[in-house]
């Protein structure tokens, strides 16, 4: 499996990522997102309002390598932050049935889907060992 448990729990919990492309004269661009964790194909997938418009859905043309990051700071007294990069490659897609806004309005039919290939965990599967002991868990994904 490509996430543990405890991954797919801070997933399903989290709002917003920030997820990384190159540009075609090779610099990064980082943008803020909404996501999904799509369990079934253990995918991340990015939607959102003229998707398939923006820069970042844009750079997948030339360049599929990305980083996605979703972070938080559970507590500051203790500090304690947790992390999840997940960098991969990426295609354009088009869903049948595109995801609705709040109001029921439809999104763009095009997503971003990220296919994992190198995981980056910090503080999220172990609560418990004193926050500046706590070492990532790195892994390469098949």
């Amino acid at each position: 499996m490509t996430f543990t448990s405890f991954e797919i729990d801070f997933m399903k919990q989290a709002d917003v990522g920030r997820l990384a492309t190159i540009q075609p004269d090779g610099t990064p661009q980082n943008s803020p997102v909404g996501f999904t964790f799509n369990e079934q194909l253990g995918t991340i997938d990015i939607a959102g309002y003229q998707m398939s418009r923006s820069r970042k859905f844009r750079n997948l043309a030339r360049n599929d390598k990305v980083a996605f990051v979703i972070d938080d700071i559970p507590s500051r007294d203790p500090w304690r932050v947790r992390c999840l990069e997940i960098r991969g490659t990426a295609v354009q897609a088009l869903l049948d049935d595109p995801p609705r806004e709040p109001n029921g309005d439809p999104l763009d039919a095009a997503i971003i889907r990220i296919t994992p290939r190198r995981v980056i965990s910090f503080g999220i599967d172990d609560q418990t060992t004193e926050p500046h002991q706590l070492v990532a868990h790195v892994r390469n994904v098949a």
